[in-house]
């Protein structure tokens, strides 16, 4: 079948009211030009409205992707940073609402940058930046962002990604563990809106390998529970015993 007939019925059944997912006019028409079939090589997976795994990463079903679009509320003109860019099919939809050049991306894979940023010149999003960075930390060269979308979750928003936020900036993504909820917070990591509840992959840092089951640590998260633990002990509680070889100190 016609791909760009497989686009229509796709963003046609995003917007109907059983899935509600897309509701603004400027997203569904940058879904209907983006061909997705680019990014994922397979136009019957393409198209449906699934989770697809490509060499370790998940890219999002379509109408995951249109939640994360709607609840970014980018403008023309803003800057954007993706972090966890995957297969670039976002990322994508981002150039698409306003200019490549003001959409900036990173992956913690290196296999997935290439990926991107094969997928996104092909499909004539090049001027796209995709690059290989803890998303963690941002991309701070380029900051301040106007919308920050993280495509992987986090118990709290990385402090570097609210500080390379603009004043009155938007960042979204998935927040919490076991239960996530997609949110949308101001620079200052106050909660805007609580949007679905949804299921992402942990954000990994630098030293962490992709497809790994591991609770997410910010930097920032470890620095907060040493302190905390610390105030909590006191006096003999601070010393280091080694019983097995019978010494303390």
């Amino acid at each position: 079948m016609d791909p760009a007939v497989l686009r229509e019925d796709m963003v046609d059944s995003l917007e109907h009211e059983a899935k509600a997912a897309l509701d603004t006019e400027r997203v569904a028409l940058a879904m209907r030009d983006v061909p997705r079939e680019a990014f994922v090589d397979d136009e019957r997976l393409a198209y449906a409205d699934r989770a697809t795994e490509i060499d370790g990463t998940t890219v999002l079903a379509p109408s995951t992707a249109a939640r994360l679009l709607e609840a970014l509320d980018a403008r023309e003109g803003d800057s954007i940073l993706v972090v966890g860019v995957g297969v670039g099919y976002t990322a994508a939809v981002l150039a698409e609402l306003g200019d490549a050049t003001n959409v900036h991306a990173v992956d913690i894979d290196r296999n997935m940058v290439h990926t991107a940023r094969e997928n996104l010149d092909r499909t004539g999003y090049g001027a796209t930046l995709v690059d290989c960075r803890d998303g963690s930390r941002g991309l701070p060269e380029y900051a301040p962002f106007d919308r920050i979308l993280v495509e992987a979750a986090a118990v709290r928003p990385p402090r570097a990604l609210l500080d390379q936020l603009s004043g009155d900036g938007r960042l979204v993504m998935p927040m919490g563990t076991s239960g996530q909820t997609l949110v949308a917070l101001d620079s200052t990591g106050t909660v805007l809106e609580r949007i679905c509840p949804v299921a992402f992959r942990p954000l990994l840092l630098e030293g962490q390998q992709p497809g790994r089951l591991e609770r997410n640590r910010t930097e920032r998260e470890d620095r907060e529970f040493a302190e905390r633990n610390a105030q909590r002990r006191h006096g003999w509680e601070q010393e280091w015993i080694d019983w097995d070889g019978g010494r303390y100190r």
